[in-house]
């Protein structure tokens, strides 16, 4: 093994040290039998997408939010895609409580890999396009709800926080690349050639 290889191992060490430090920390001072039930149905949300795609869908009715809805579904496809596709079948990272015999696991077990969370990057990559594109801060209870997805994922013992940060990476992405393309066509559909 060369230097190069030593560091990596080291780096690789040190970063799933603080993912578990982290996560038996929140385990032991922030876990709590009258704080349990909020969380499982906060993550409850974020199973299979549902309220996300079931929020874009409804936004597609109105005719002043049909873009919103389209561009969130777009986003949220995209993101899934990488997660679920891509990532997850690639990293094949073992879920906390399969690897470290202090985690207690709060909910069912997933099925899948664990990095990146596909709660958090569902989120993330509709509440994102919720942001930038309602009018008046409409979007900014769907980044709080994004946010605290991601939280619960950790409180219920199935993410690392590097999972969640990863998700949460992976949903901006995703949102920020199907918003920048739908800036762009409207840039040039309104005459925007350079």
């Amino acid at each position: 093994m060369d230097c190069g290889e030593r560091r990596v191992k080291q780096m690789t060490g040190w970063f799933q040290d603080m993912d578990i430090s982290i996560l038996l920390w929140i385990q032991e001072n922030l876990r709590s039998d009258m704080w349990t039930p909020f969380w499982k149905a906060i993550t409850f949300l974020g199973n299979g997408g549902w309220f996300w795609i079931a929020t874009s869908v409804l936004l597609l009715l109105p005719r002043q939010t049909r873009m919103t809805g389209v561009l969130s579904l777009l986003s949220l496809g995209l993101g899934a895609i990488i997660t679920n596709l891509w990532l997850k079948p690639m990293v094949a990272r073992p879920r906390p409580y399969e690897t470290w015999t202090d985690m207690v696991l709060l909910i069912s077990r997933p099925s899948d890999f664990s990095f990146p969370s596909g709660h958090t990057c569902a989120a993330f990559a509709c509440a994102l396009i919720l942001l930038w594109m309602l009018p008046r801060g409409q979007g900014i209870p769907f980044v709080i709800l994004a946010a605290l997805i991601g939280f619960s994922r950790l409180y219920l013992g199935v993410h690392y926080p590097s999972d969640v940060l990863g998700g949460f990476l992976v949903g901006t992405f995703s949102s920020l690349t199907v918003y920048g393309w739908y800036r762009l066509v409207m840039h040039f559909m309104h005459g925007g050639l350079m």
